[in-house]
């Protein structure tokens, strides 16, 4: 669709990125709004005044999308784009989805990427990534995957973004241009949709083109992004009949008829790719472009598509046939010597066949000699659906075996195995293993589950069936739970099972189950396989297992309990001496915390748990969940420095492997929730917040989702935020039904506390209510853990005060047996707000006793505040303002902002100055 510039043709006298666009558009037809767009993005990326950006300052990321169907002239736009961003100085990244790619992981990201890591000098190259190297390298080409641990989708993405960030700094102005998006591989679309989301908080310009009606539904985030995005989508209109006679003339000459141009333009409608092949076909025939022969025009248009492509195709010769059918089913791996090789020709036969081929407008003739590339993907998508079946499959074989032969691995043979049909060869089942395990490493799960689905079809032999089907049901593996269980149960069922195999079989079973809400039957695997086994070690190992799914689910309140004096008595005479004696320790530490036990048996349990050190990643059937466990029982017996201390390394250790998902999310809802307990509201809500950014990530409904919203919406409360709290808890539907896992914190306790915190309090006594009877007929009675009889007494007091004291004092008495100061300071202060007079003054004075020995600073700023309003209503205005000044000053070094004003305005009621805080001047 290109036009060259006619002689003598007027430039108008204006200025900026109309004028540049105006000198572009001489190349493109009715594309001037498209140029416009672009340049005034390049504008604001270069700094350029006239774009709005001020020099100097770090410039905004811009979205800009080009739509439209097939032929509409989107590459060409983005090609016109790529050339306006280099003349600016710009350094420009420029990927392409690929049809027949669209199974190859990362294949986009390392046509981004790669081209320009591998130009750095190594030292370079090693600063630009940094400690992202083990977790983007494999993605992009630069390195294989190594053995270990395996980072997660969002880790990889993140990374990109990093380095991505990282060449923005050093190699800007940045450009990022991806055509054809709705060919791009799951991984890299996944990651476009990512960034684009976000792509404001980078200096970089993105680019995309794609047809809107061919974008996959993971591409849905994408079209979310463009939809926001403050320049709407561009999309490519037909060119008018004006456009297309233009084209013809500059073909056919300037004597072109008038009739014979609009009788192009009616049977092309306009399309850019269809107009410039008719007219490049109609010279190619010496056609004279008169009236007459505009009838000729409909049947000439049919072969620059579809079946028309092969009559052009079939008169080049059977070389060139089989030359094309190589090109269109290598795709971006099209070289000269592996098409000829796949083709079956010399190198001199398929150089000939080439130059006929790139003669005829198949190739590009500016491809150079050693590369294939089709002249459009609708070409290439033509061609390659004329291969008959059977040959077609025959040769994406040839082409695997030919790559792996050739030492490109079975990753890179993976996309054209996929594409052969089953015939019972255990080498397609090992290639296909292969290239599973590394594309988990590469953190590209899903590719790794459609290659071990097609080894699975092949079929693997009875003794790799149940590997296949083990490695099916890897952790890593979530798209489909259900189905993952199904191979997991398939494979328990196999003959002859291996031990050592049917062990991991399990542990990875009642994992799927447990973590896809269904602990009850995860429970009766384990249970089975614990009580069949010979095998001391696996036993134990099998009980770690099963405890751990009850520790995280609710299940039968009534037998937990009986599971709590089991994991008693099994863990008596451990010492911690390995991995599975450490979880086992931590799980005690966690149950006595919960049944509300004297908190130095929880602590001497989590001690021993993490002595020898407990790794946050180095075993897949319990990583994260142990030492989580632990830092909430240090957390819980007030030990938050050991907490944080426990949190803070798991959170280095998923960043260094490139963990993004829930067990990060988890840790830094969990670290949020240590800082609230130790009053620091500020820092807590922003680690909540990270949490709960991490969880949407994961997924709504997710526990980890749960978890984080509980966290910030009890954070906000303290804060005094209680509208924030409210909102939150609409936002992300944060009521009943609750999900039938174990929240932390309790999630019905926190609806209780915001419901009453609104005044809603016959509303919170209902939810209260049932909580409580779920959690004593299970035996957690932890006042701390589940503040739910403290609040059901709250709730409660208005409608039945005396019915309110005797829950105070059940809180007081659980309190004293847990034995922590936090847990008897916060008791006391519910038992005074429960009372009045003296014997309310003397409760609050024994809780500011307590909490002056704990680590509650927020707690404690609650308490003197609540003593001062006291003592002033005793008309002890003396020792009132001595606490309100207390509380009104570490009120506001906690964040807690509302209990700050109600204290200082109890202070003006009592006729008191306020003062300055603590080292103020």
């Amino acid at each position: 669709m290109s036009v060259q510039d006619g002689p003598g043709t007027p430039e108008a006298p204006i200025t900026g990125a109309v004028a540049r666009a105006a000198r572009s558009s001489r190349r493109l037809l009715e594309r001037d709004s498209e140029i416009v767009a672009a340049q005034t993005a390049l504008d604001e990326l270069v700094g350029r005044p006239e774009g709005g950006a001020t020099p100097g300052e770090t410039p905004r990321g811009r979205l800009l999308a080009f739509t439209g169907p097939a032929g509409a002239g989107k590459t060409t736009v983005v090609t016109e784009v790529r050339s306006m961003a280099v003349r600016r100085g710009c350094t420009v990244l420029f990927g392409r989805g690929g049809e027949r790619e669209q199974n190859a992981a990362f294949h986009v990201v390392q046509q981004l990427f790669r081209p320009l890591l591998t130009s750095y000098p190594e030292r370079e190259r090693a600063e630009l990534l940094g400690d992202r190297f083990g977790i983007v390298g494999p993605c992009v080409g630069l390195c294989p995957a190594q053995d270990g641990v395996a980072p997660d989708p969002p880790g990889v993405r993140d990374g990109l973004d990093r380095v991505l960030a990282n060449i923005a700094v050093q190699r800007g102005p940045l450009v990022v241009v991806i055509d054809d998006v709705h060919w791009a591989d799951a991984e890299s679309l996944a990651w476009v949709a990512s960034f684009a989301s976000r792509v404001q908080e980078y200096p970089v310009l993105l680019i995309v083109a794609y047809r809107p009606d061919a974008l996959p539904a993971e591409g849905a985030d994408l079209a979310e992004a463009v939809g926001r995005s403050r320049v709407r989508p561009f999309d490519l209109a037909p060119l008018s009949s004006a456009a297309v006679t233009t084209l013809m003339k500059e073909a056919l000459g300037a004597e072109a008829d008038q009739e014979f141009c609009h009788e192009a333009w009616v049977v092309t409608g306009g399309n850019p790719f269809e107009t410039v092949e008719l007219a490049a076909k109609a010279r190619d025939r010496g056609m004279v472009p008169s009236q007459e022969q505009a009838p000729l025009l409909r049947n000439m248009a049919a072969t620059t598509r579809g079946s028309g492509v092969l009559e052009r195709l079939e008169p080049l010769g059977i070389n060139a046939v089989r030359l094309a059918w190589a090109a269109a089913l290598l795709g971006a791996e099209a070289s000269m010597g592996l098409a000829a090789s796949v083709s079956a020709l010399t190198p001199e036969a398929a150089l000939a066949a080439a130059k006929r081929l790139r003669k005829a407008r198949i190739l590009k003739a500016d491809g150079g000699e050693r590369t294939l590339e089709f002249t459009h993907p609708l070409i290439a998508e033509a061609v390659y659906r004329a291969i008959p079946a059977a040959i077609r499959v025959a040769l994406h074989g040839k082409v695997a075996w030919e790559l792996i032969d050739s030492g490109r691995g079975p990753t890179a043979a993976a996309r054209h195995l996929l594409e052969t049909h089953p015939e019972d060869d255990h080498r397609v089942v090992q290639q296909l293993r292969y290239a599973a395990r590394e594309l988990l490493r590469t953190g590209a799960p899903d590719a790794a589950r459609r290659c071990l689905i097609r080894a699975l079809q092949e079929p693997p032999s009875r003794e790799e069936r149940a590997m296949v089907l083990y490695e099916l049901g890897h952790p890593a593996l979530v798209q489909d739970p259900a189905a993952r269980v199904g191979h997991l149960r398939e494979a328990l069922a196999e003959p002859a099972l291996d031990p050592e195999l049917r062990e991991g079989v399990v542990l990875r079973l009642a994992l799927a189950l447990g973590y896809g809400g269904r602990p009850g039957e995860a429970l009766e695997v384990v249970e089975q396989e614990a009580a069949a086994t010979a095998d001391p070690a696996m036993a134990l190992r099998l009980h770690a297992q099963r405890f751990l799914v009850g520790v995280f689910s609710t299940l039968d309140e009534a037998e937990a309990p009986a599971r709590s004096q089991e994991l008693k008595r099994l863990t008596e005479r451990l010492t911690g001496r390995n991995r599975t004696e450490r979880c086992l320790l931590a799980l005690r530490g966690w149950d006595a915390v919960m049944r509300g036990e004297p908190a130095e048996t929880a602590l001497d349990h989590a001690e021993r748990a993490v002595a020898r050190g407990m790794g946050w990643t180095d075993d897949e059937n319990w990583g994260f969940e142990a030492p989580s466990v632990a830092a909430l029982t240090f957390l819980a017996c007030d030990r938050p420095d050991r907490a944080r201390a426990l949190l803070t390394e798991g959170i280095a250790e998923f960043e260094r492997h490139g963990w993004r998902g829930a067990p990060l999310a988890v840790s830094y809802t969990f670290l949020g929730y240590t800082e609230y307990r130790t009053g620091r509201l500020a820092d807590a809500e922003d680690f909540a917040r990270a949490g709960l950014s991490l969880a949407e990530r994961v997924g709504r409904g997710a526990p980890v989702h749960w978890d984080a919203v509980g966290a910030l919406t009890e954070i906000l409360l303290a804060r005094g935020r209680i509208d924030a709290a409210e909102e939150l808890s609409e936002r992300y539907g944060f009521t009943e039904p609750f999900p039938p896992a174990v929240t932390v914190p309790d999630a019905r306790t926190v609806r209780g506390r915001l419901l009453l915190a609104r005044g809603m309090a016959k509303e919170a006594a209902e939810c209260l209510s049932d909580n409580g009877r779920r959690l004593d007929i299970s035996g957690s009675h932890n006042p701390v853990w589940s503040a739910w009889l403290s609040q059901y007494a709250l709730a409660t007091h208005a409608a039945d005060p005396e019915r309110a004291r005797e829950l105070g004092q059940e809180t007081l008495r659980r309190a004293v047996r847990f034995g922590t100061e936090t847990a008897v300071g916060q008791a006391l202060h519910v038992a005074a707000r429960l009372t009045e007079g003296a014997e309310a003054v003397g409760l609050l004075e024994r809780a500011v006793a307590q909490l002056e020995q704990s680590p509650s600073a927020y707690d404690l700023a609650c308490v003197e505040v609540d003593l001062g309003v006291a003592l002033r209503r005793a008309g002890r205005l003396s020792e009132a303002a001595e606490y309100l000044y207390r509380g009104v000053e570490r009120a506001i070094r906690c964040g807690a902002d509302s209990l700050a004003v109600r204290a200082r305005d109890e202070l003006a009621a009592a006729g008191l100055p306020p003062r300055p805080l603590t080292g103020e001047s």
